[in-house]
């Protein structure tokens, strides 16, 4: 299996975000991952396409992941495929009509994907799976930064493995919250492929030493490496 490390912008240093997402793609990130809040759906406001586009003008060519916490799901995805998102991700329970939002993310160009909080039932995959690219866990309840992983999420990373395998998709399996160098390794072993880590990547520079990078992405590949 190829594993895939996805740093989330929600924990970098906004001031020279450019700067940081560089420093992350070159210490080994495969992937940029956005959390997109609305105030809404989620108790937060984070950021919106422009941000995207501006990462892409500035001459970032990694996959832009953009995990929308918003609602409604439909208005948002033209502006983030147009400023060059390459998964686009949403809850479910986000959307009216989640074969509509699916079709609408793919007619883009954008590969779609579902996403399901720690308590939300997988159910609507068994409709969906084959349409999507990517299937995204919460291991923390969706709103904020730096919380703390969510064991029982591992049972349900099993399961949609599972489900991914008994239909031979090409399906990613990514996690988001509370991964770090300590539970990487589990997360792996229970079938997830792409792990979003924010707090744990971004917050090893916060002295501003971008060489901390090269140590904490390293890290996580040493225990996927055991996995």
């Amino acid at each position: 299996m190829t594993y895939r490390i996805a740093p989330s912008i929600l924990s970098a240093n906004f001031a020279r975000l450019g700067e940081e997402v560089d420093n992350v793609l070159k210490s080994g990130a495969d992937i940029v991952h956005f959390d997109v809040m609305d105030n809404h759906y989620v108790p937060n406001l984070t950021i919106g396409p422009l941000v995207c586009e501006a990462l892409r003008k500035h001459g970032v060519t990694a996959p832009i992941d953009v995990h929308l916490m918003v609602k409604p799901v439909d208005r948002i995805v033209p502006d983030f495929a147009r400023a060059g998102a390459t998964y686009i991700t949403f809850h479910p329970e986000a959307s009216e009509h989640i074969d509509r939002s699916i079709a609408l993310i793919r007619e883009a160009g954008c590969k779609p994907g579902l996403v399901f909080n720690p308590a939300t039932p997988l159910d609507v995959l068994e409709w969906t799976l084959d349409k999507i690219d990517m299937v995204l866990l919460m291991s923390v309840n969706p709103g904020f930064g730096g919380q703390k992983f969510i064991p029982h999420v591992l049972d349900k990373a099993r399961q949609v493995r599972r489900m991914i395998d008994a239909r031979k998709l090409d399906v990613s399996l990514e996690i988001d919250g509370g991964v770090g160098p300590a539970n990487i390794r589990e997360v792996a072993q229970a079938g997830v492929d792409t792990f979003v880590a924010g707090s744990a990547v971004f917050g090893a520079g916060k002295d501003g030493d971008p060489q901390r990078y090269n140590s904490i992405i390293a890290a996580l590949r040493a225990e996927l490496a055991k996995a």
